[in-house]
C-alpha cells in the first residue's frame, strides 16, 4: 500500500482492519524518516471482530520510499526478478537482480537485526510462435491469469483478426519478431508450428536469451532432430537443454485445450518455483 502526505492510498494491506492504523504510523514515518514495525496479533476468536478472518500475526513494515528512489532507474530497466533488501529499523535498502522468479518475499529476524526482503517479479508475458489451434486456447488461458500474450506467424492465413480477436499479432518472421521484442525473466517463449524454418529461427533467439521458459511441441523424436539442428547452428548443450520438449506437463492430454492446458501449467510452475526437471 502506498500513502501520501495528505493520506490519500493506493492499494491495501488487509481487509480494511488495520488499514487505519497503517495511515497513521505512515504520517509518522514521512515526518520522522524512520521506518516502523507495525504488529497486530488476534486470535481466531477475536478475528471476525477486527477484520482478520484467519486469525494470527500480521506484520507491516511502514517505510518512505526515499531509501529507494536511488536505484529507480535501475529497477524499471531491469530485465531479471529485482531484489530489495531493507533494514526495518535504519530503513537502508541494498539492491540486486535475482537469477529466476520463484524468490519469495520474506522477513528475516538474526542477531537482533530484522531484514525484509521483497521480490519484485518481471511481468509476465507469453510470446508463442505458430498461430494454431492450441494458440488459440491458450490465449484464453493467458486472459484469465492477466497474462499478456503475442502471436507471432507470417503465415497470414493463421494468424489473422478474426482468428486471434484483441489480440497482439506479429507476422514477421520469428526472428525478426524476437530481435525486436524486449526478453525478460517474465517472458515465456513457446513455439508450435511444427515447421523447423520457423520454429528454429525462433529457438536460436530464445535459447541465448533472459526468457524463463521456453517450450516446443512436437514428439521426442522431432525433438531430437531439432536438438541435432540447433547443434549444428552453434548453440552449447546448456542451451538446449532449456528448451522443454515435449511441451507441457504430462497430464494425458489430447484436444488442443488440453494441450494448451499442459503448456501453461508447466510455465506456471516454472515462474513460480524455478525449473526443477
Amino acid at each position: 500500500m502506498i500513502v501520501d502526505d495528505q493520506g490519500a492510498m493506493e492499494g491495501s494491506v488487509s481487509g480494511g482492519c488495520i488499514e487505519g492504523a497503517v495511515i497513521q504510523a505512515a504520517q509518522e514515518v514521512m515526518i520522522s524518516n524512520k521506518p516502523q514495525m507495525l504488529e497486530f496479533s488476534v486470535s481466531n476468536d477475536q478475528a471476525w471482530e477486527v477484520g482478520l478472518s484467519c486469525g494470527g500475526r500480521v506484520r507491516v513494515l511502514v517505510e518512505t520510499i526515499s531509501e529507494k528512489l536511488p536505484y529507480m532507474d535501475e529497477i524499471l530497466s531491469a530485465t531479471g526478478p529485482v531484489i530489495l533488501r531493507t533494514n526495518c529499523k535504519t530503513g537502508q535498502t541494498k539492491f540486486s537482480i535475482g537469477d529466476n522468479n520463484a524468490g519469495k518475499s520474506k522477513l528475516v529476524e538474526d542477531t537482533g537485526q530484522a531484514i525484509f526482503t521483497q521480490i519484485l517479479e518481471q511481468p509476465l508475458v507469453l510470446i508463442v510462435v505458430g498461430a494454431v489451434h492450441i494458440t488459440q486456447a491458450m490465449v484464453k488461458i493467458a486472459e484469465s491469469l492477466d497474462i499478456s500474450v503475442r502471436v507471432i506467424d507470417p503465415r497470414t492465413t493463421f494468424a489473422s483478426q478474426i482468428r486471434f480477436p484483441n489480440v497482439d499479432l506479429c507476422t514477421d518472421w520469428p526472428d525478426e519478431a524476437l530481435e525486436n521484442m524486449e526478453i525478460t525473466s517474465g517472458t515465456a517463449i513457446v513455439t508450435l508450428t511444427h515447421d523447423p524454418k520457423l520454429d528454429d529461427l525462433a529457438l536460436e533467439i530464445a535459447l541465448r536469451s533472459n526468457a524463463f521458459y521456453i517450450a516446443s511441441l512436437g514428439s521426442r523424436k522431432t525433438h531430437a532432430a531439432r536438438v541435432e539442428r540447433l547443434r549444428a547452428k552453434g548453440l552449447t548443450e546448456k542451451q538446449i537443454n532449456r528448451i522443454h520438449a515435449p511441451a507441457g506437463l504430462s497430464i494425458g492430454a489430447k484436444t488442443p485445450a488440453e494441450i494448451a492446458l499442459s503448456v501453461m501449467a508447466e510455465m506456471m510452475s516454472t515462474y513460480r518455483n524455478g525449473d526443477e526437471r
